[in-house]
C-alpha cells in the first residue's frame, strides 16, 4: 500500500458559511509526506490569515 500524501487547501470564501470560494483566492499547498508536517504548515498558514474571518484552510489526504 502506498503511503498517503497530505495537501492544504482553501482560500477566501464569500461568507462565513464557507461554501463558495472567491475566484482567484484558491490555495493548494503540498504535498506533505507526513500528516504532522502538513499540520505544522496549516497552523502557520491559518495564523497568517487569522484576522480575515472569511479565510479558511483544511488538510486533505490523498490515498
Amino acid at each position: 500500500m502506498q503511503p498517503s500524501r497530505f495537501w492544504i487547501v482553501g482560500g477566501e470564501y464569500v461568507s462565513t458559511a464557507f461554501d463558495t470560494l472567491i475566484e482567484g483566492s484558491e490555495r493548494v499547498v503540498g504535498p506533505f509526506g507526513e500528516r504532522r508536517k502538513a499540520e505544522d504548515a496549516w497552523r502557520r498558514l491559518s495564523e497568517d490569515n487569522r484576522s480575515q474571518c472569511c479565510v479558511r484552510f483544511t488538510i486533505a489526504a490523498e490515498r
